[in-house]
């Protein structure tokens, strides 16, 4: 795997593009909202909390899906006409967290469940409905290991956590076998158990179901999907796969502030590694310093965009600090082939897209 730079693959202006849309987007459904009958306003409610969320306005989100909510409800919506989004946003944008996550979740979850069922009697299944049966399996996982994140957060303090977290992901991976994210989610609980061995293979398992993929196949995790998996990749020492999964991340979105900086992390490990013997060297003997390079450009990177979009995670900032801090005492000055932060990698409109390079 070559160590990487940063490149300069500029979002800002598909972000500024993407919430120009959403705000557009806004009174047209309103519209419809407006216009439409009780039992016919589902789709509209669904549509403005999700664009309400694009917009990062969760409060109104949040009340769009308790409407849509009470809606279904109102209207029988235990049937396969209606979906369980609006069980599984609210689920997410839960205010309290908790218990109450959790209900929104099983509702969710119930609902997905007597779908598949009923889809699954269909004598004659055609294309479409098995492709309807695999969507609702896949959002049905999805659900499931919401819960069991649920209770490896807010619910950890419960008697029978562990013992709902072993039947929740063992139904995620049951339902959706060819799908990677109950395997990361079964892998994050191993971790939690200190059953290391298993979690790699977990890892491994999931990777595979989607590493040689496109970006845009839908079987590969959302981006904030794969962040976490990069930080369990980490946990569970396998920094190659790891800093491999976030060099992806780069590619597609240059933007976020914690991939740039877990790239720089792990690659401080990995030096550290290195330097130890713990992993096999160069035959110089300075692959350390090579990760460490590479790691210092990447945490300069996450500490400038940290700047630049007023990022909360005060934690995350004082930590990239301290690493450099301790990159710079061992790497002394800039080395031939490293440039400064900001001399390469100043995050401009008029910054052209560049494909990463090795450092």
């Amino acid at each position: 795997m070559a160590k990487t730079k940063p490149g300069k693959k500029n979002k800002r202006s598909a972000n500024r593009e993407n919430s120009t849309l959403n705000h557009e987007a806004v009174k047209p459904a309103q519209e419809a909202l407006d216009q439409s009958s009780v039992t016919d306003a589902l789709p509209a409610l669904e549509l403005l909390g999700e664009i309400h969320v694009e917009l990062g306005a969760i409060d109104e989100a949040r009340d769009f899906f308790l409407k849509a909510a009470k809606v279904d409800s109102e209207a029988g919506g235990e049937g396969l006409s209606y979906g369980a989004e609006n069980f599984l946003w609210l689920a997410q944008l839960s205010a309290e967290g908790g218990n109450d996550s959790v209900q929104w979740y099983e509702r969710g979850a119930a609902r997905l469940r007597a779908q598949i069922q009923a889809l699954e009697l269909v004598k004659s299944k055609t294309d479409a409905v098995k492709s309807e049966i695999e969507e609702r399996r896949k959002k049905l996982s999805v659900a499931l290991c919401g819960v069991v994140e649920v209770y490896m957060t807010d619910l950890s303090w419960e008697d029978d956590a562990e013992a709902k977290c072993e039947a929740l992901v063992t139904e995620a991976t049951m339902v959706a076998p060819a799908y990677p994210e109950p395997l990361q989610t079964l892998a994050n609980v191993r971790i939690s158990q200190q059953r290391m061995d298993e979690a790699k293979s977990a890892l491994k398992r999931s990777l595979e179901l989607w590493v040689n993929l496109e970006p845009e196949n839908e079987i590969v995790p959302s981006f904030s999907s794969r962040v976490s998996l990069a930080r369990l990749l980490m946990e569970a020492d396998m920094d190659t796969e790891a800093i491999e999964v976030l060099e992806r991340l780069v590619s597609e979105d240059d933007s976020s502030v914690e991939v740039w900086y877990l790239g720089g992390w792990g690659l401080y490990i990995m030096g550290e590694k290195q330097k130890a013997g713990d992993i096999k060297e160069d035959e110089d003997g300075e692959g350390w310093r090579i990760s460490w390079i590479s790691s210092r450009q990447w945490l300069q990177h996450s500490l400038q965009l940290f700047g630049q979009q007023d990022y909360e995670d005060d934690r995350l900032g004082q930590h990239a600090k301290e690493l450099l801090v301790i990159l710079n005492k061992e790497l002394g000055g800039v080395v031939e082939g490293e440039e400064e932060a900001g001399d390469d990698w100043e995050d401009d409109d008029a910054s052209s897209d560049e494909e990463m390079v090795g450092a």
